[in-house]
């Protein structure tokens, strides 16, 4: 992997997407068709100014400071907590917008119950809320371990399904974040060197492997199924938008997000086209942007959108901070 500076890359990608589709979020395809995104807006749904990121982004936060001092389900929990009772890690110190299975499981947390138990594990906690936070733990393992082959794929594996489990614990959320951090290792060990269709179709098939064969196989082939249309990326790339769902459901955003990156070639175009998909813009904005942030680099994200970022700069220092404790424990 090089040495750049990932976390900034993926982060940063990922709080511009979140914050593009914050004014929009709600709205239907048909709606933006008629007045597209185009650019950062002001207010809007939430009636926020330009440049204020939701709970996508507060929650990646919350976790990227958590992973300053290594891992510890206990304390992403607390940070969470910090977040929801008293506005930590947000734009404004005040939360806007929060998923009903990450309340819950943030409201099971403060009765005592332990960490790794507290995400809801029925069919109906298949949100998107642990694939959107998801980001900085599987570039913490993507570069601790420097790739997610051979002896290591389990064990990283293992801390990222822990990491979903902390909101949202059935396998089907569990496998969405799966796949999402294989992507990310791909892009990161493979961009300059394949294509970018290349990375992601040889990802998705090992990532298949992955969860077909070995421990998962008897508990996670079943809610595989959900994810088939990944199997084939070349053919799920050539899907149209009337293809495409933008729900909250995990298994959407995740394919919304990955459809939108694999069908542009440059930041602006994957974020712009994600928001414009309507309904859960800021989250599909957010998981999208975090994938072409990796990819594309941080020089990448119109630099007119990070001027109106609120807090970049201090989000900016944590990033930083991350990546200089990935590098402490590298293996």
């Amino acid at each position: 992997m090089k040495t750049e500076n990932f976390v900034l890359n993926g982060m940063m990608g990922l709080v511009v997407g979140d914050a593009l589709g914050v004014p929009v979020e709600f709205m239907i395809r048909e709606e933006l068709k008629a007045d597209p995104v185009i650019d950062m807006r002001n207010y809007g749904t939430h009636e926020q100014p330009k440049g204020t990121w939701s709970d996508d982004s507060s929650m990646a936060i919350a976790t990227m400071d958590s992973l300053c001092q290594g891992v510890n389900y206990e304390d992403m929990m607390k940070k969470f907590c910090e977040w929801v009772l008293y506005g930590e890690y947000t734009p404004y110190g005040d939360v806007f917008d929060i998923g009903i299975s990450t309340r819950k499981a943030i409201l099971n947390y403060g009765k005592g119950i332990e960490p790794l138990q507290c995400g809801g594990k029925t069919e109906g906690d298949n949100g998107n809320g642990s694939l959107m936070r998801i980001l900085p733990f599987a570039l913490y393992v993507c570069g601790k371990y420097n790739n997610l082959c051979s002896i290591e794929e389990n064990k990283a594996m293992n801390m990222v399904h822990k990491v979903s489990c902390l909101t949202h614990a059935h396998p089907r959320s569990q496998i969405g974040c799966g796949f999402y951090t294989r992507f990310l290792a791909s892009i990161l060990q493979n961009k300059g060197q394949n294509s970018l269709l290349d990375i992601m179709k040889e990802s998705a098939k090992c990532t298949f492997k992955h969860y077909e064969q070995g421990i998962y196989a008897k508990v996670m082939t079943e809610e595989l199924k959900a994810y088939e249309r990944l199997h084939e990326i070349e053919s799920f790339a050539g899907l149209s938008e009337d293809n495409i769902h933008s729900t909250g459901y995990v298994v959407h955003t995740l394919e919304a997000a990955i459809w939108c990156f694999i069908t542009t070639n440059n930041y602006k175009d994957c974020v712009l086209k994600a928001v414009n998909l309507g309904e859960d813009t800021d989250t599909i904005g957010a998981v999208a942007g975090g994938l072409a942030g990796c990819y594309y680099g941080y020089e990448n994200i119109p630099k007119d959108w990070l001027a109106v970022i609120k807090k970049r700069e201090w989000i900016e220092e944590l990033c930083n901070k991350m990546q200089m404790q990935i590098e402490k424990e590298r293996v």
